[in-house]
């Protein structure tokens, strides 16, 4: 009998085409999905690197017009940082239309985020000719998107016996006890089974005792009353005989503790690794975003807990009243979209994070950013979280009524070599931090759904109205209303204040610019005169749903010719009539 390795068998998942009978079947796509789809990809399990490539690869043969596959640089283990842009290429320069940067798996172990960027490339790529707004958000609009941007990490996860929450890390190994070795004591998968789970102890002193209600599951004892086990951790052994089991893990850095802003040391911000970027994987997303100037939002996806988050992730970065406005608007439809997340802000709902990607987007870019943290246990049967021991009750519930035991190890003996008789099992990586197969689809349209309608809301600037009125001696007075009919500005309040990105730009063409002048109060006449190069006149900023009003004398009667260009929001003209 011939046995798949990950590689084989998602390449089967991956690459296996629909029988011939079968395209001949009748059927009926159901609302939102796309009617037979030129990649067929599985949604309910998780991709390796080459598969990753391989669905990127055959997207681009299928969707030449709208996808193309690329990477922004190498990994630290030197694997390709897959790309995939989606656009409507046929509708103007892909990297001048305002555009969307979605990411995943930052932390190896959080690995959903990929599967989730995936299915957005597919999608877009898939409903393209099948969906108008689909269409018409393809051709204002750029996607890219780098599924993982931890391949290593995430290839030793899908590969190695690991749990759930190991390892967050890459491949870069430290030495966590500064006993002078590194990596002798990560998680060992003690019995052979593929599986890294728990190990208990039977001792009257342990403080645990089997849950009454479900024999799989441990809880601590009550006050007073006998226990009857011990909990040991992780399954794993003392390798390097210094009394101490898995205390050092596979990597000591945090992927997003090294991006270069309000970073701090490792003794300040623990993870934060030797210095900002210096991870290869954080230097090449750094510079692909600085390559991309039209990048107005992004999206990064973690796990877990049912979290819509935005920053700050320090108290010093409090966000300014416009740009707060906008990432509420934002965030309270994707609570709407999202059942079970809460909109939140890093550090004043979670916990203080220097150095972080979501702040590098923000502080540096100043693009509207937002990172979701994936799962929630609502999603068990649909209602409010609970406490611990209801939490553990209720995933045991679930694995036993929903997934048939599939997502547990059932208790077993096993003789340790430092611990003696003890029994190992538990919950397998699969499980806990990650959806399970029949709603990772589910859960990915819902993500995919919060950036569209992120991308949808980037800044789009248009000519709304020409008007011209002769004024005498040759000249006309052209007068001209920029709108910017979405929600988010062409500069964000951090991106005014460090003058990250140039002015809007306000052309006038088709006569002699005598003067020009930026319209302050179109009731009055108010104006400010903009002296140096009249012709093309800048405009710090056009406000989520707002307008400006320019105007200019020309020497001539046109036609002329306005054009609004912004780098975060697009271009348009319009003549006169």
């Amino acid at each position: 009998m011939r046995t798949l390795t990950i590689a084989g068998f998602a390449a089967l998942a991956v690459l296996a085409t629909p029988l011939p009978a079968q395209q001949t079947l009748g059927s009926l796509a159901a609302a939102g999905s796309p009617r037979d789809p030129k990649v067929m990809v599985m949604w309910d399990r998780f991709y390796d690197h080459a598969a990753i490539g391989e669905i990127g690869r055959r997207l681009q043969a299928a969707h030449p017009e709208s996808c193309r596959l690329s990477s922004i640089g190498k990994s630290h283990e030197g694997r390709e940082m897959w790309l995939i842009t989606v656009s409507d290429f046929t509708t103007g320069d892909a990297d001048r239309k305002p555009a969307m940067y979605i990411d995943g798996n930052i932390h190896s172990n959080e690995i959903q985020g990929t599967e989730f960027a995936l299915y957005t490339a597919w999608y877009l790529c898939e409903m393209k000719g099948q969906n108008p707004w689909i269409d018409s958000l393809l051709a204002e609009r750029t996607f890219y998107i780098v599924p993982t941007i931890n391949p290593d990490g995430r290839e030793d996860y899908l590969r190695q016996p690991n749990t759930a929450s190991s390892p967050r890390t890459g491949k870069a190994p430290r030495d966590n006890d500064g006993d002078g070795l590194v990596d002798e004591d990560t998680y060992d998968d003690i019995d052979g089974d593929g599986n890294v789970t728990q190990m208990r102890r039977r001792s009257p002193y342990g403080g645990w005792n089997v849950s009454p209600e479900e024999p799989r599951m441990m809880v601590r004892a009550l006050p007073g009353q006998p226990s009857e086990w011990e909990m040991l951790g992780n399954e794993g052994i003392d390798n390097d005989g210094d009394g101490n089991v898995n205390e050092d893990g596979v990597g000591g850095y945090d992927p997003n503790r090294n991006w270069p802003w309000r970073w701090q040391p490792n003794y300040v911000q623990g993870g934060a690794d030797r210095y900002p970027t210096s991870l290869p994987e954080t230097q090449n997303v750094v510079a692909f975003v600085q390559a991309h100037p039209n990048i107005a939002g992004a999206q990064s996806y973690h796990n877990n807990g049912g979290m819509i988050l935005r920053g700050p992730g320090v108290p010093q970065d409090e966000f300014q009243g416009q740009d707060v406005r906008v990432f509420d608007e934002l965030g309270r439809v994707g609570e709407r979209i999202l059942p079970g997340y809460r909109y939140m802000v890093v550090w004043k709902d979670l916990y203080t994070v220097w150095g972080g990607e979501l702040d590098w987007f923000y502080g540096a870019r100043g693009i509207v950013t937002f990172s979701n943290e994936l799962w929630t246990s609502f999603k068990f049967f649909e209602t409010a979280e609970r406490n611990d021991n209801r939490y553990n009750s209720d995933s045991h519930e679930f694995d036993r009524l929903l997934l048939f035991g599939d997502a547990f190890v059932d208790w077993k003996p096993f003789k340790h070599p430092q611990y003696g008789d003890i029994e190992v099992g538990g919950f397998k990586k699969t499980f806990g931090r990650a959806e399970p197969g029949f709603l990772l689809q589910a859960e990915a349209h819902r993500n995919m759904a919060f950036t569209m309608f992120q991308a949808w809301h980037l800044p789009k600037v248009e000519v709304d109205s020409v008007a011209t009125r002769p004024i005498g001696n040759g000249l006309t007075e052209v007068t001209a209303i920029i709108a910017n009919r979405r929600i988010v500005p062409t500069h964000t309040a951090q991106d005014l204040q460090f003058k990250i990105s140039p002015p809007d730009m306000v052309t006038l063409t088709g006569g002699t610019v005598v003067s020009g002048y930026r319209i302050i109060d179109d009731r009055t006449g108010e104006s400010v005169e903009q002296e140096r190069n009249p012709a093309r006149l800048e405009l710090r900023n056009i406000s989520g749903r707002g307008i400006e009003r320019v105007k200019w004398v020309v020497r001539g009667n046109g036609p002329f010719t306005v054009t609004v260009s912004s780098q975060k929001g697009g271009s348009h003209s319009k003549g006169s009539r």
